[in-house]
């Protein structure tokens, strides 16, 4: 071999590059092994995107998808906002997180070659065992009047209702267990032009007088099963065959098998023919050269050792080189996603697809520099070693063990010192904040604008029937939210539940539901309770809860927290228990005269008095505890559409300090749909000064629901910002014509 090389230098050269490109060839197969075919890897990215929040947050309530959307769930028996309110007690983040691993993993089993067709595979059984916990709360007695008994037997239900949904799919009309649903004319003409939707142009003049027929009687197992043969695919009834075979032996798992071929997937059937290639002759292939030509190099070389290492160690450092120009190369050129979304989607849903993709691919980039990296250390180890080897003799400083522990000091004592420094000369001194920002800090506590969350308490994360948060109290200050409007309640006793519901905001229809069912299964509880309406739909211990609040503002000194309480509970149990969760050194105590200043939220933090609290009712008697209607005034808050927002008057009537902007939708609850409009940072903008002109007064709380939908806090910083760049344009005491303000 090294009559060879000498006899033809090129050859060693062939035998280099070949090593090089074998070892380039086998760190890109490393990289799309932990990438594009390990499941982890799609997790982060999701998990880095906030994929799950944002398809409640953002995607569902898209307003280009909440016309269709609305008009799908106002065809339902259910209140729309019943259904939008609980979809995240229902379909919480947890379950579509485990469905999406799930399909992830039947991705990865399709591209590695392990299956010849795609695989759908959703397992519906958390989704299953949150409806029947729902319908234990919404549907108790209409469950039981179903099955003709005194107490519903869930169980059974459940198992039913699968078979029923399974043999309607597959277009066979159920024998019995279908109620029927009286319909009006008017009513069952719309229902009929609905289902015609589904049908194909050519079977609808047959098909319609068969389902109008069965409508105007309500009989809609048999309108159903007319439609389903016609308006659905083979495959469809054969999964929905398979459907009710697995639904009768109790599980919920429904598997598709999903042709590559079609055009939407064929990005994946293209990813999964790269794949396979590298897998099956590729990979194999680099390995054995890679071996070879390592071999061959070493055994090229002329003795001794020491020399050999040396063109070993510049074959990583060449791969690692081209697969770092690769990497430069694929960031400048910018390419198309491998999914584009089609048209129809809506700007938020294409939005969070797009950054889904760019996130892997960014991913995949970073783990090709980091393996780059890697290869580059290694070959530079090796040429070190190897000239280190042969030039040790010249170099005693370096070589001589007795310079070792010095030479250790000095770096160990570098890195220490750089360690120290470095932050602080890149990042300077920290300037004061005050509720987040520093020019806050001189602004009085009645100039600010601040996000309030309305109705606090009611949470997804705490699992309130009909809530109107998704995270939990804690979470949403960690959000941004510094106003909790609070309802305080004793739990009612069965004869106060129907009083109770009339002056709520359900419908009349889920008041009836709600007054029966409460009536039996929720009983009396002792102490006092943070409640939505009706303590049995959703309940937080009150002291508890007040003991998290002051621990989160121990854990943030430079923030101030107001709380707004409607107040079920009289003032003297409320100001117990604030005592007894430990807030008495954080209560702020507001001047006894409401038209004084408020003092700046420097002076506040300064003091630690950074919890403000306000009831509807009680004006006292701790000094702390005050009616909000003396300090402040607001707008309506019964709004049923966002176009009947306004700015009229309300409760504390006018010329107050204080300004609480009622912004959401309220009819028969709280309407998440509507939260993705009206929380949009300029219809916030938009409100706010259009309320602030006409009440002559600056808005200081946001009330919303869903404050993590939309980008309500965003628009309480562009006011903010707004005030301290022209802070003459609200004159305390004074309106906007220059008239003397009634405060």
């Amino acid at each position: 071999m090294n009559g060879l090389v000498r006899r033809s230098p090129w050859a060693g050269v062939l035998i280099w590059c070949v090593a090089v490109l074998s070892t380039t060839v086998l760190a890109a197969s490393a990289v799309v092994r932990s990438t594009v075919l390990d499941p982890e890897f799609y997790g982060r990215v999701l998990e880095d995107e906030r994929a799950y929040q944002r398809f409640y947050d953002e995607v569902l309530v898209d307003p280009g998808s909440t016309p269709l959307t609305s008009d799908l769930l106002n065809r339902l028996p259910v209140p729309q906002s019943t259904i939008t309110s609980n979809i995240k007690v229902v379909v919480p983040p947890e379950t579509l997180r485990a469905m999406t691993d799930r399909q992830i993993a039947e991705v990865i089993h399709y591209l590695e070659g392990d299956r010849g067709r795609l695989r759908v595979t959703v397992d519906l059984e958390p989704v299953v065992a949150n409806v029947e916990r729902l319908s234990r709360a919404y549907f108790k007695d209409a469950v039981a009047s179903l099955q003709q008994r005194s107490e519903p037997d869930f169980q059974a239900f459940v198992q039913r209702l699968s078979e029923l949904a399974a043999q309607v799919v597959a277009g066979e009309a159920p024998l019995e267990g279908m109620p029927s649903l009286p319909l009006s004319p008017d009513q069952s003409v719309r229902a009929t032009d609905a289902l015609m939707h589904l049908v194909p142009d050519a079977e609808r003049a047959v098909l319609r007088p068969t389902v109008r027929t069965a409508l105007d009687r309500g009989d809609v197992a048999a309108a159903l099963a007319a439609v389903a043969p016609v308006a659905l695919t083979d495959r469809v009834r054969a999964t929905a065959a398979d459907l009710l075979r697995e639904a009768r032996q109790g599980t919920w798992v429904v598997t598709v098998d999903v042709d590559p071929s079609h055009e939407a997937l064929a990005p994946v059937a293209r990813a999964r023919s790269v794949t396979r290639l590298f897998q099956e002759v590729v990979e194999p292939a680099a390995a054995v050269l890679c071996a070879a030509a390592l071999t061959l190099l070493w055994l090229s070389t002329p003795s001794p050792g020491r020399r050999r290492l040396m063109p070993l160690g510049w074959v990583p450092v060449a791969a690692a080189a081209v697969m770092a120009l690769t990497v430069l190369l694929l960031r400048l050129v910018p390419g198309d996603a491998l999914f584009g979304p089609p048209s129809s989607w809506p700007p938020t849903a294409a939005g969070l697809l797009g950054d889904v993709q760019a996130n892997a691919f960014d991913r995949l980039l970073t783990t090709a520099t980091v393996v780059a990296v890697i290869l580059l250390a290694a070959g530079a180890l090796l040429i070190t070693v190897s000239w280190v080897w042969q030039t040790r003799p010249g170099m005693p400083v370096l070589t001589d063990p007795r310079h070792g522990p010095v030479l250790t000091f000095a770096v160990t004592a570098c890195a220490l010192v750089g360690t120290m420094v470095a932050p602080v000369a890149i990042t300077g001194s920290s300037p004061r904040l005050c509720q987040g920002s520093a020019e806050l800090c001189d602004a009085r506590y009645d100039e600010i604008a601040q996000l309030a969350s309305h109705n606090a308490m009611a949470t997804t994360a705490d699992r309130f029937i009909g809530p109107l948060q998704d995270p939990d109290i804690v979470g949403q200050l960690d959000a941004g939210v510094r106003v909790l409007l609070l309802d305080t309640h004793q739990w009612e006793r069965p004869e106060e539940v129907a009083d109770r519901l009339s002056s709520s905001d359900f419908s009349p229809e889920l008041r009836q539901w709600l007054t029966r069912i409460l009536e039996r299964v929720n009983p009396p509880h002792p102490g006092l309770w943070l409640c939505h309406s009706v303590c049995g739909a959703g309940a937080l211990d009150l002291v508890p809860t007040l003991r998290q609040i002051g621990d989160w503002l121990r854990a943030h000194p430079t923030e101030v927290v107001t709380l707004i309480l409607q107040d079920g509970v009289d003032s003297v149990a409320s100001q117990n228990a604030f005592a007894l969760a430990g807030l008495s050194d954080l209560l702020y105590e507001p001047d006894t005269d409401p038209d004084r200043p408020w003092p700046r939220l420097g002076d506040m933090i300064d003091g630690g008095r950074r919890l403000v609290v306000f009831a509807e009712k009680a004006d006292g008697p701790a000094p702390w505890y005050r009616n909000f209607y003396r300090y402040g005034m607001e707008t309506p808050f019964a709004f049923r559409s966002p176009d009947e927002m306004s700015c009229l008057p309300n409760r504390g009537g006018t010329g107050k300090r204080l300004f609480l902007l009622n912004h959401f939708v309220t009819a028969g609850g709280g309407r998440r749909l509507d939260a993705g409009v009206v929380n949009a940072r300029q219809r916030v903008l938009e409100r706010a000064h259009t309320c602030e002109q006409r009440r002559g007064r600056p808005v200081n709380f946001v009330a919303v629901d869903y404050a993590t939908i939309g980008d309500a806090l965003g628009a309480v910083d562009d006011l903010n910002a707004e005030r301290r760049r022209d802070e003459s344009r609200f004159p305390v005491g004074r309106s906007p014509d220059g008239l003397p303000s009634t405060g």
